[in-house]
């Protein structure tokens, strides 16, 4: 059946119509326009009076430092590395502002040596073997440096860091403590604080949860009635006083004045046959 006449014709406009977009020409002419077109004096007034946040603002600003307390004693050293520069230095930023925010001072990003790796690796084997294809693989790292920091404090920002750790960015710190000269006896007033607090969970220590639980019915069980009875607990020569009747079932024996010298020349005289 053919198409009609008159739905043919608009089959026709709608192929003839063209819907394209501007021309880059036409953009840049509307663009001039629109910065020669004044606006009104309230509404720029407006315009200059906005500010952005100070959030915002402290992005396009260097990252602030805090000084160093004492003789800046290192006792953190990061190191970040990275196969982008774009996301190392993200990152990097990112961890000098937490360190200012934590009071800690920090030096840095110092840029250390780029590490270089290539690789040869054949395309085919056989008669193709000379047909080959290089692999080339760069590392950028940065360190940055905490002076004069708390052991804790320091411990909290790395991690913080690790938390919200920039994706194509990995992490290496070499972390100091620093003590006085009585190091033996705090440790020692440490482990004996920590075990009069713990006690009896000091000797499940690296065991599971589940097992510590297992552990107490166990004892619980080696301690009742019928446990002991199996295991002979209750035998006349067991020994065993917490079980009822205990003073009965074994009988002492007195020995009489004199018993003990006859029997012993009674063994003698065995002897002396036998021998």
């Amino acid at each position: 059946m053919a198409t009609p006449s008159y739905a043919r014709s608009l089959v026709c406009a709608a192929k003839r119509l063209k819907i394209s977009p501007p021309s880059s020409a036409s953009l840049a002419h509307q663009t001039r326009a629109l910065q020669h077109q004044s606006l009104p004096e309230n509404i720029e007034n407006e315009l200059a009076s906005l500010r952005l946040p100070r959030a915002v603002q402290a992005t396009y600003l260097a990252p602030l430092r805090r000084q160093p307390t004492h003789s800046g004693t290192p006792t953190c050293d990061l190191q970040l590395r990275s196969y982008s520069v774009r996301n190392l230095e993200v990152f990097t930023d990112f961890a000098l502002r937490a360190a200012y925010y934590l009071n800690l001072p920090a030096s840095g990003p110092v840029p250390l040596p780029r590490i270089t790796e290539r690789w040869t690796v054949p395309r085919s084997v056989f008669v193709h073997k000379k047909s080959q294809e290089n692999f080339e693989r760069i590392t950028a790292r940065r360190l940055i440096q905490i002076q004069d920091g708390h052991p804790e404090v320091v411990s909290i920002w790395l991690a913080f860091l690790k938390k919200y750790q920039y994706y194509g960015v990995g992490m290496k710190a070499n972390v100091w403590e620093h003590s006085g000269l009585e190091v033996a006896e705090d440790m020692e007033a440490e482990g004996k604080r920590l075990e009069a607090r713990l006690g009896d969970t000091m000797a499940l220590v690296g065991a599971r949860e589940h097992e510590a639980g297992q552990w107490r019915r166990l004892k619980e069980v080696l301690m009742e009635q019928p446990f002991k009875a199996q295991w002979g607990a209750e035998a006349p020569m067991s020994g065993n006083q917490d079980v009822p009747h205990a003073g009965t079932r074994i009988q002492p024996r007195v020995v009489r004045e004199g018993e003990a010298e006859r029997r012993a020349e009674r063994v003698g005289g065995e002897e002396g046959v036998f021998g």
